[in-house]
């Protein structure tokens, strides 16, 4: 008797694996000769006489593996990947895999299939490969589902060995080969899943708001949105100076200018800065905007989604109708309740033991970052008191926790607080210690979006390359007139975190790697 198990590649060497390769080939080239008999295909036929799924046959004959040696009388065709195999004399056993994990055994005898077709099994049937199979739904002698094969195919042949199947992978293999990882790992499979849940339920809250999907371009010719460095690439065709966009919040505001008065987007954004824990330079990003709502509204709104998100990630597990979800340490996290909503100066000077307001000097503040060695690049008063809370409050933020009322300076597409002077009426949604989500009562004023405009060009000018330009073209609409509405901005790969504990690289399927 001999057992088959994937080889660790990791461990290879070049040559070792040029071999498996070479052999691998080999066995392709018999295939594709054998093509038109009865292994008709050869190596990659175009396709098979599949029945069922794996999935399916465990829902349905599940229950023979309570009753050891007995057979279902239905014969079904599945197919799946070969990641265990054992060949004895007369009876070779494999384990086939479906997509999303599940698993059945393929039992090929000699009884059953002959000693041709037994013989050709052995010779050109790897670990990796896609095989096809066809026979009885049978429970073995000890309790395992399984097809007693009456016929068998090569569904795809793999010309790489797979890595160790009892073996994890390290983090650099499990990102750069994540086809890999999604053979081998249960949670990267999981994590797949729960985006797709996430998005249809982000998607569901919205339809039962009456809110419109839209798309707008991200190939723009000014960029703006958001304060970040620009990916700049250029047109042929327009022979033109292009950005990829780096928000879509002046297309959407057009929409609403022109009557959409609900609508948000679930698209791509690119910025120009660094990777890391938290951060991508290519980012999945969610924005909505709603008339006649402000700060306070688009709050509840945003807590809606993210708490239905909740529900949605947690149908079918133990915790199913709670909003407390599961990170993949083990941690349980609540994202039920009331969300907290604090101040941004008020905390600020509670923690900083002195009194911070909008009327703080500049040279004040920095007194305070050099004593606490904190450093702001090109430092104005808005971007002291947020470095300077995140320095002193953010870190103790446990609680979902929707951080109020901003700076001016750092906010320049956002109405002035209707009660404070210099701030904004702006939130930033904090959950496990970072920034998940901002939301603004939307400045539509045209003359003072031109004033803050000429602002941040000021900015740009003195160094600033995360500053937004004039965009004429968003003023001209913003003069048509745009109702007082609420907009809010989301990382969707941020949200995947929340809701699973993982790192940004684990929460985007294929994130960009050096």
């Amino acid at each position: 008797m001999s057992e088959q198990r994937a080889p660790e590649i990791e461990a290879l060497s070049e040559e070792e694996v040029f071999e498996q390769k070479r052999v691998r080939l080999e066995k392709r080239e018999r295939l594709n000769e054998l093509a038109g008999g009865d292994l008709g295909g050869g190596a990659y036929p175009v396709e098979l006489p599949v029945t069922a799924t794996i999935p399916e046959v465990r829902a349905k004959w599940g229950r023979l593996e309570q009753e050891p040696d007995s057979a279902s009388g239905e014969t079904v065709g599945v197919a799946g990947r070969v990641v265990f195999q054992r060949n004895t004399g007369k009876l070779c056993f494999a384990s086939l895999q479906a997509g999303d994990g599940t698993r059945i055994q393929a039992m090929v005898s000699l009884a059953e299939v002959g000693e041709e077709s037994l013989a050709r099994y052995k010779e050109l049937v790897d670990l990796g490969d896609h095989l096809f199979v066809s026979g009885e739904v049978i429970s073995s002698r000890r309790g395992e589902l399984s097809i007693m094969v009456e016929e068998w195919r090569i569904a795809a042949k793999a010309l790489a060995p797979l890595p160790n199947m009892y073996a994890g992978l390290n983090e650099e293999t499990r990102v750069r080969q994540r086809y890999l990882d999604l053979i081998q790992r249960e949670q990267a499979r999981v994590n797949v899943v729960t985006r797709a849940k996430t998005m249809a339920s982000l998607r569901r809250t919205f339809a039962e708001r009456d809110f419109i999907e839209v798309e707008t371009p991200m190939l723009q010719t000014m960029h703006g949105g958001a304060s970040a460095r620009p990916f700049v690439t250029h047109s042929n065709a327009f022979d033109t100076e292009l950005f990829l966009r780096i928000a879509p919040e002046l297309y959407l505001k057009r929409a609403v200018v022109g009557g959409l008065e609900r609508v948000f987007e679930i698209n791509r954004n690119f910025r120009n800065e660094g990777a890391d824990s938290t951060h991508s330079p290519e980012f999945a990003m969610l924005e909505s905007y709603q008339a006649y709502t402000d700060y306070r509204g688009i709050a509840d709104l945003t807590q809606a989604l993210i708490q239905d998100a909740a529900l949605a990630v947690n149908e079918g597990s133990e915790r199913e109708g709670t909003h407390t979800v599961l990170w993949a340490d083990g941690t349980l996290f609540d994202l039920g309740g009331e969300w907290d909503r604090i101040s941004m100066y008020g905390t600020l000077s509670e923690a900083a033991g002195r009194e911070i307001t909008p009327a703080t000097p500049v040279e004040e503040l920095l007194a305070i970052a050099e004593a606490e060695g904190v450093e702001v690049r090109l430092p104005n008063h808005g971007k002291l008191v947020e470095e300077l809370w995140e320095h002193f409050v953010k870190e103790g933020l446990t609680r979902p926790t929707f951080v109020m009322d901003f700076p001016v300076e750092t906010s320049p597409l956002t109405r002035h607080h209707r009660q404070i002077p210099g701030v904004v009426e702006k939130w930033d949604l904090y959950v496990r210690g970072f920034e998940l989500a901002t939301g603004y009562s939307e400045l539509v004023d045209p003359v003072v979006q031109r004033e803050r405009f000429v602002q941040q060009a000021a900015e740009a000018a003195r160094g600033d390359d995360e500053a937004m330009r004039i965009d004429e073209e968003f003023l001209r609409a913003l003069e048509h007139g745009m109702p007082p509405s609420g907009g809010m901005g989301m990382g969707m790969d941020r949200l995947l975190m929340a809701l699973t504990g993982l790192g940004i690289r684990e929460t985007i399927l294929f994130p960009l790697v050096k």
